[in-house]
């Protein structure tokens, strides 16, 4: 029979037992099945603090037990569905490194075309702009890295979202961006920009997709919206006039189904020839206007 000693020595030998890289990414099975290998990548990459061409490269590399735990433990929160921004605390959007948290969305490939569509303007090469809502400042601080000498200011009613967007302005060297605790417009009497900007909330409370996916973990304050999600973009088309100079635009992002009722809203406030812009699966999701027919 073996001795106590002997026993204690077989304990000790698993709970130090490493894995390699290969066998902890081979754990992607356990994930949701959309993006489970790059899902697991990048909380393993998360873990070691490599990149994932290191990954590649070093498929043995053993990993040591501490930092195989604290994987174990990203994964099973992953398996359970909580995002990959909130478990890494960070996320890519126009090529900055946004640093999120449950305070604020997670901003989505989506939202660049909203970028795209800012930048393609014919504005003064000092415009004053305006993101509503602003969250992490993904928005705002994508334009302020393209557009030096634009005078950018971002709003939201989250002191935490607030503090997050500094943070990231502060990371990236953009600090001239102006940021302000506001209920939308609210802050802001008597001031008009070139431009306004926002991702604002547009889900229907009884909207089934609010059960599935990140969108569960996600501040529903900035997800839902009453008149089947209409409301704050009602809000934000009809207090646009009183702080938008001549020639200015609105540009909003908004639900796949609700492009026709924004455009309308739009066209019912006096914005000139409102468009849409599709989003990379070919559905609605960016509208806006002209306030004056240039």
């Amino acid at each position: 029979m073996p001795s106590a000693g002997g026993c204690q020595g077989v304990n000790q030998g698993e709970r130090d037992a490493v894995s390699t890289v290969r066998e902890l990414l081979a754990r992607s099975v356990e994930l949701p099945p959309d993006s489970a290998r790059r899902d697991a990548e990048i909380l393993l990459c998360h873990t070691l603090g490599r990149s994932r061409s290191w990954l590649y490269a070093w498929p043995e590399a053993e990993v040591a037990a501490q930092q195989q735990a604290v994987f174990e433990q990203l994964l099973a929160r992953r398996a359970a569905g909580e995002p990959v921004a909130y478990l890494t605390g960070t996320r890519e959007f126009w090529s900055l490194a946004l640093k999120v948290t449950d305070a604020t969305l997670i901003p989505r490939p989506e939202t660049e075309i909203l970028v795209e569509w800012a930048l393609s303007l014919s504005l003064p090469s000092d415009a004053s702009v305006l993101d509503l809502g602003t969250g992490s400042g993904a928005i705002a601080l994508a334009l302020a890295s393209e557009r030096p000498a634009w005078q950018v200011t971002a709003v939201d009613s989250s002191a935490q979202a607030l503090a997050i967007a500094a943070d990231n302005a502060a990371c990236h060297g953009l600090s001239r961006v102006r940021f302000l605790p506001s209920d939308w417009f609210a802050a802001l009497p008597g001031e008009r920009f070139n431009l306004l900007l926002a991702n604002p909330p547009y889900i229907d409370a009884a909207d089934p997709h609010l059960q599935r996916g990140d969108v569960r973990f996600e501040p529903r304050a900035a997800l839902v919206a009453p008149e089947g999600g209409l409301a704050d973009i009602r809000r934000l088309i009809n207090g646009a006039a009183e702080h938008l100079l001549p020639g200015g635009w609105l540009l909003l992002e908004h639900g796949s189904e609700q492009g026709a009722s924004v455009r309308a809203l739009l066209q019912d406030a006096g914005f000139f020839a409102p468009q849409t812009r599709l989003d990379f699966a070919g559905l609605e999701r960016i509208s806006g206007g002209c306030l004056h027919a240039e």
